[in-house]
Protein backbone atom coordinates (compact mmCIF):
# COMPACT_ATOMS: atom_id res chain seq x y z
CA UNK A 1 0.00 0.00 0.00
CA UNK A 2 1.40 3.05 -0.90
CA UNK A 3 2.11 6.58 1.20
CA UNK A 4 1.89 9.76 -1.52
CA UNK A 5 3.46 12.88 -0.11
CA UNK A 6 1.35 15.75 0.92
CA UNK A 7 1.76 19.71 0.32
CA UNK A 8 4.36 19.59 4.03
CA UNK A 9 5.89 16.67 3.01
CA UNK A 10 4.11 14.23 5.12
CA UNK A 11 3.35 10.80 3.93
CA UNK A 12 -0.55 9.67 3.75
CA UNK A 13 -1.07 6.34 3.95
CA UNK A 14 -3.43 5.43 1.08
CA UNK A 15 -5.44 2.18 0.51
CA UNK A 16 -5.83 0.88 -3.20
CA UNK A 17 -7.52 -2.19 -4.31
CA UNK A 18 -9.80 -2.91 -7.69
CA UNK A 19 -9.33 -2.10 -10.60
CA UNK A 20 -12.39 0.17 -12.97
CA UNK A 21 -14.39 3.28 -12.46
CA UNK A 22 -11.82 4.76 -9.83
CA UNK A 23 -13.94 5.49 -6.17
CA UNK A 24 -12.22 7.41 -3.62
CA UNK A 25 -13.72 6.81 0.06
CA UNK A 26 -13.52 9.24 2.43
CA UNK A 27 -14.17 8.12 6.13
CA UNK A 28 -15.43 8.92 9.42
CA UNK A 29 -13.45 10.29 12.10
CA UNK A 30 -11.94 7.16 13.90
CA UNK A 31 -12.08 4.85 10.84
CA UNK A 32 -9.17 3.00 9.19
CA UNK A 33 -9.68 1.96 5.90
CA UNK A 34 -9.37 -1.29 6.22
CA UNK A 35 -13.00 -1.55 7.79
CA UNK A 36 -14.59 -0.56 4.48
CA UNK A 37 -12.95 -4.12 3.30
CA UNK A 38 -15.97 -5.99 4.01
CA UNK A 39 -18.38 -3.86 1.81
CA UNK A 40 -16.25 -2.74 -0.93
CA UNK A 41 -13.71 -5.89 -1.41
CA UNK A 42 -16.53 -7.98 -3.55
CA UNK A 43 -16.73 -4.97 -5.79
CA UNK A 44 -13.11 -5.29 -6.55
CA UNK A 45 -13.57 -6.58 -10.46
CA UNK A 46 -15.58 -3.65 -11.56
CA UNK A 47 -14.27 -0.52 -9.03
CA UNK A 48 -11.11 1.10 -8.15
CA UNK A 49 -11.10 2.04 -5.15
CA UNK A 50 -9.19 4.57 -3.17
CA UNK A 51 -9.03 4.96 0.65
CA UNK A 52 -7.05 7.32 2.54
CA UNK A 53 -6.21 6.72 6.24
CA UNK A 54 -6.92 10.63 7.68
CA UNK A 55 -4.17 11.88 9.51
CA UNK A 56 -3.57 9.88 13.60
CA UNK A 57 -5.57 6.66 11.84
CA UNK A 58 -4.25 3.99 10.67
CA UNK A 59 -1.27 3.42 8.63
CA UNK A 60 -1.19 7.81 8.47
CA UNK A 61 -0.90 7.89 12.38
CA UNK A 62 2.68 8.94 12.38
CA UNK A 63 1.62 12.36 10.23
CA UNK A 64 2.80 15.68 11.87
CA UNK A 65 -0.43 17.70 12.68
CA UNK A 66 -0.84 20.74 10.43
CA UNK A 67 -0.89 24.53 11.40
CA UNK A 68 -4.89 24.02 9.58
CA UNK A 69 -8.02 23.31 11.24
CA UNK A 70 -8.82 19.41 10.65
CA UNK A 71 -11.32 19.67 7.72
CA UNK A 72 -9.49 22.33 5.84
CA UNK A 73 -5.85 20.11 6.13
CA UNK A 74 -8.19 16.84 5.50
CA UNK A 75 -9.85 18.60 1.79
CA UNK A 76 -5.64 19.97 1.36
CA UNK A 77 -4.96 16.53 1.30
CA UNK A 78 -7.83 14.97 -0.57
CA UNK A 79 -6.99 17.64 -3.05
CA UNK A 80 -3.49 16.75 -3.46
CA UNK A 81 -4.38 12.84 -3.70
CA UNK A 82 -6.60 13.64 -6.58
CA UNK A 83 -3.90 15.78 -8.20
CA UNK A 84 -1.38 13.22 -7.56
CA UNK A 85 -3.46 10.04 -8.71
CA UNK A 86 -4.95 12.34 -11.81
CA UNK A 87 -8.40 11.56 -10.78
CA UNK A 88 -11.27 12.76 -13.05
CA UNK A 89 -15.04 12.15 -13.41
CA UNK A 90 -14.48 9.63 -10.51
CA UNK A 91 -17.24 8.81 -7.72
CA UNK A 92 -17.12 9.64 -3.84
CA UNK A 93 -18.66 7.56 -1.31
CA UNK A 94 -18.08 10.00 1.70
CA UNK A 95 -19.25 8.99 5.57
CA UNK A 96 -19.66 11.73 8.26
CA UNK A 97 -16.46 13.61 9.10
CA UNK A 98 -15.40 12.58 5.48
CA UNK A 99 -18.83 13.91 4.12
CA UNK A 100 -17.97 17.14 5.72
CA UNK A 101 -14.22 17.00 3.66
CA UNK A 102 -16.39 16.60 0.67
CA UNK A 103 -18.19 19.21 0.92
CA UNK A 104 -15.62 21.33 1.99
CA UNK A 105 -14.00 20.51 -0.88
CA UNK A 106 -17.50 21.22 -3.59
CA UNK A 107 -17.36 25.16 -1.73
CA UNK A 108 -14.47 25.91 -1.55
CA UNK A 109 -12.52 24.16 -4.18
CA UNK A 110 -13.73 22.29 -7.84
CA UNK A 111 -15.03 19.02 -6.25
CA UNK A 112 -18.27 19.21 -7.76
CA UNK A 113 -17.05 19.37 -11.50
CA UNK A 114 -14.79 16.34 -11.15
CA UNK A 115 -17.47 14.00 -9.49
CA UNK A 116 -18.95 11.20 -11.85
CA UNK A 117 -21.61 10.34 -8.62
CA UNK A 118 -21.68 11.58 -4.78
CA UNK A 119 -22.80 9.35 -1.72
CA UNK A 120 -23.37 11.18 1.19
CA UNK A 121 -23.56 9.01 4.73
CA UNK A 122 -25.19 10.61 7.80
CA UNK A 123 -23.79 14.00 7.77
CA UNK A 124 -25.42 17.71 7.87
CA UNK A 125 -24.20 20.56 5.93
CA UNK A 126 -23.85 22.84 9.09
CA UNK A 127 -22.08 21.84 12.44
CA UNK A 128 -23.49 24.93 13.98
CA UNK A 129 -26.99 25.02 15.66
CA UNK A 130 -28.63 28.37 15.33
CA UNK A 131 -31.80 30.39 14.62
CA UNK A 132 -31.14 29.70 10.87
CA UNK A 133 -30.61 25.85 11.41
CA UNK A 134 -31.85 23.67 14.37
CA UNK A 135 -30.11 20.09 12.81
CA UNK A 136 -26.39 20.88 13.25
CA UNK A 137 -24.51 18.22 15.47
CA UNK A 138 -26.96 16.84 18.55
CA UNK A 139 -29.45 18.97 17.59
CA UNK A 140 -31.73 20.46 20.55
CA UNK A 141 -28.44 18.86 22.80
CA UNK A 142 -25.77 20.57 20.92
CA UNK A 143 -25.43 23.14 23.55
CA UNK A 144 -24.78 20.78 26.05
CA UNK A 145 -22.52 19.11 23.04
CA UNK A 146 -20.52 22.19 23.11
CA UNK A 147 -20.14 22.73 26.67
CA UNK A 148 -18.52 18.98 27.15
CA UNK A 149 -16.04 19.75 24.43
CA UNK A 150 -14.85 22.93 25.55
CA UNK A 151 -13.84 21.13 29.27
CA UNK A 152 -12.24 18.34 27.37
CA UNK A 153 -10.54 21.00 24.61
CA UNK A 154 -9.50 23.06 28.58
CA UNK A 155 -8.41 19.21 29.90
CA UNK A 156 -5.82 18.48 26.82
CA UNK A 157 -4.23 22.16 26.78
CA UNK A 158 -3.48 21.74 30.55
CA UNK A 159 -1.69 18.55 30.04
CA UNK A 160 -0.05 19.87 26.42
CA UNK A 161 3.33 18.90 27.50
CA UNK A 162 2.28 14.78 27.44
CA UNK A 163 1.38 12.84 23.86
CA UNK A 164 -0.59 9.74 24.80
CA UNK A 165 -3.81 9.45 27.07
CA UNK A 166 -2.51 7.12 29.14
CA UNK A 167 0.66 9.77 30.38
CA UNK A 168 -2.26 11.06 31.99
CA UNK A 169 -2.54 11.13 36.17
CA UNK A 170 -5.44 9.55 38.01
CA UNK A 171 -7.24 12.94 38.43
CA UNK A 172 -7.04 13.67 34.12
CA UNK A 173 -7.99 10.44 33.22
CA UNK A 174 -10.74 10.34 35.50
CA UNK A 175 -12.21 13.41 34.28
CA UNK A 176 -11.67 12.86 30.74
CA UNK A 177 -13.38 9.68 30.91
CA UNK A 178 -16.22 11.23 32.90
CA UNK A 179 -16.90 13.90 30.26
CA UNK A 180 -16.30 11.32 27.58
CA UNK A 181 -19.36 8.92 29.31
CA UNK A 182 -21.41 12.38 29.29
CA UNK A 183 -20.59 12.80 25.03
CA UNK A 184 -21.39 8.96 24.83
CA UNK A 185 -24.81 9.38 27.05
CA UNK A 186 -25.39 11.87 24.27
CA UNK A 187 -26.20 8.83 22.00
CA UNK A 188 -27.26 6.50 24.42
CA UNK A 189 -29.12 6.59 27.35
CA UNK A 190 -29.05 2.65 28.03
CA UNK A 191 -27.88 2.07 31.87
CA UNK A 192 -26.71 -1.37 30.77
CA UNK A 193 -24.14 -0.11 27.52
CA UNK A 194 -23.45 3.09 29.26
CA UNK A 195 -22.21 0.39 32.07
CA UNK A 196 -20.27 -1.64 29.89
CA UNK A 197 -19.12 1.40 27.88
CA UNK A 198 -17.48 2.69 31.42
CA UNK A 199 -15.67 -0.10 32.12
CA UNK A 200 -13.99 -0.42 28.27
CA UNK A 201 -12.92 3.43 29.20
CA UNK A 202 -10.96 2.18 32.64
CA UNK A 203 -9.44 -0.46 30.42
CA UNK A 204 -6.22 1.12 28.72
CA UNK A 205 -5.85 -1.97 25.65
CA UNK A 206 -9.60 -1.18 25.03
CA UNK A 207 -10.01 2.43 25.13
CA UNK A 208 -9.20 2.65 21.45
CA UNK A 209 -12.96 1.13 20.90
CA UNK A 210 -14.40 4.13 22.54
CA UNK A 211 -12.02 7.03 21.96
CA UNK A 212 -11.21 8.18 18.60
CA UNK A 213 -7.32 8.51 19.33
CA UNK A 214 -5.13 7.56 22.17
CA UNK A 215 -2.66 10.78 21.18
CA UNK A 216 -3.69 13.67 23.26
CA UNK A 217 -2.52 15.90 20.73
CA UNK A 218 -4.88 14.49 17.75
CA UNK A 219 -7.72 14.30 20.46
CA UNK A 220 -7.33 18.16 21.00
CA UNK A 221 -6.61 18.96 17.31
CA UNK A 222 -10.36 16.91 16.35
CA UNK A 223 -11.96 18.59 19.33
CA UNK A 224 -11.33 22.12 18.53
CA UNK A 225 -12.34 21.33 15.13
CA UNK A 226 -15.67 20.91 16.04
CA UNK A 227 -15.82 23.25 18.72
CA UNK A 228 -14.28 26.37 15.64
CA UNK A 229 -16.12 24.57 12.74
CA UNK A 230 -19.06 27.11 11.45
CA UNK A 231 -18.96 26.70 7.70
CA UNK A 232 -22.59 26.56 5.84
CA UNK A 233 -21.98 23.87 3.16
CA UNK A 234 -25.53 23.61 2.17
CA UNK A 235 -25.47 26.40 -1.00
CA UNK A 236 -22.62 24.25 -2.25
CA UNK A 237 -24.98 21.09 -2.31
CA UNK A 238 -27.61 22.20 -3.39
CA UNK A 239 -25.67 23.13 -6.60
CA UNK A 240 -24.02 19.60 -7.16
CA UNK A 241 -25.41 18.49 -10.92
CA UNK A 242 -23.94 14.86 -10.93
CA UNK A 243 -25.72 11.77 -9.59
CA UNK A 244 -26.34 12.03 -5.62
CA UNK A 245 -27.56 9.77 -3.08
CA UNK A 246 -27.70 10.54 0.70
CA UNK A 247 -27.89 7.72 3.24
CA UNK A 248 -29.73 8.83 6.36
CA UNK A 249 -29.71 7.09 9.90
CA UNK A 250 -33.39 7.71 11.11
CA UNK A 251 -32.39 7.31 14.44
CA UNK A 252 -29.78 9.22 13.91
CA UNK A 253 -28.69 11.68 17.02
CA UNK A 254 -25.70 12.90 15.92
CA UNK A 255 -26.74 14.36 13.05
CA UNK A 256 -30.96 14.28 12.81
CA UNK A 257 -32.60 12.85 10.20
CA UNK A 258 -34.71 16.03 9.55
CA UNK A 259 -32.43 18.15 8.26
CA UNK A 260 -30.51 15.63 6.07
CA UNK A 261 -33.93 15.14 4.34
CA UNK A 262 -34.39 18.99 3.67
CA UNK A 263 -30.78 18.72 1.92
CA UNK A 264 -31.83 15.45 -0.40
CA UNK A 265 -34.52 17.25 -1.42
CA UNK A 266 -32.20 20.53 -2.13
CA UNK A 267 -29.95 18.41 -4.93
CA UNK A 268 -31.43 18.24 -8.06
CA UNK A 269 -30.39 14.52 -8.87
CA UNK A 270 -30.21 13.30 -5.18
CA UNK A 271 -31.94 10.28 -3.88
CA UNK A 272 -32.48 9.16 0.03
CA UNK A 273 -31.93 5.83 1.42
CA UNK A 274 -33.45 5.92 5.09
CA UNK A 275 -32.13 3.26 7.47
CA UNK A 276 -35.39 2.95 9.44
CA UNK A 277 -33.72 1.21 12.20
CA UNK A 278 -30.22 2.87 12.50
CA UNK A 279 -28.74 5.88 14.03
CA UNK A 280 -25.36 7.51 13.20
CA UNK A 281 -23.64 4.09 11.67
CA UNK A 282 -26.27 1.96 9.18
CA UNK A 283 -22.70 0.42 8.57
CA UNK A 284 -22.80 -1.51 11.80
CA UNK A 285 -27.11 -1.53 12.71
CA UNK A 286 -28.10 -2.24 9.12
CA UNK A 287 -24.93 -3.85 7.10
CA UNK A 288 -26.99 -6.18 4.92
CA UNK A 289 -29.05 -3.29 3.66
CA UNK A 290 -26.02 -0.91 3.42
CA UNK A 291 -23.96 -3.35 1.66
CA UNK A 292 -26.97 -3.74 -1.03
CA UNK A 293 -27.69 -0.35 -1.24
CA UNK A 294 -23.88 0.70 -1.39
CA UNK A 295 -23.76 -2.00 -4.19
CA UNK A 296 -26.91 -0.75 -5.90
CA UNK A 297 -25.22 2.78 -6.06
CA UNK A 298 -21.88 2.03 -7.62
CA UNK A 299 -23.50 -0.15 -10.14
CA UNK A 300 -25.82 2.32 -11.35
CA UNK A 301 -22.54 4.66 -11.73
CA UNK A 302 -20.50 2.13 -13.11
Amino acid sequence: MPYYVMPDGEGLFVREFGQGQPVLVLSGLGMHSWQWLPFLWPLRKQFRFIIPDWRGFGGSKQCRIPELDAISSHWQDVQSLIQQMQLQQFIIIAYSMGATTAMHGMQYGQLATQLKAYLHIDQTPKILVDEHWAYGLFGQQHSHFKQILSELSALFTEHAHLQWIHDLNNTAKDQLFALWMQFIELQNNNPRQRAIFCKILQQPRLQHLLLPSSRLDYMTWYIRNYLEHAEDYREALSQLNCPTVFFSGVQSVLYPVQGQTLIAQSVAQAQQVLFEKSGHTPLLTEPLKFTRELKRFLLQHQ
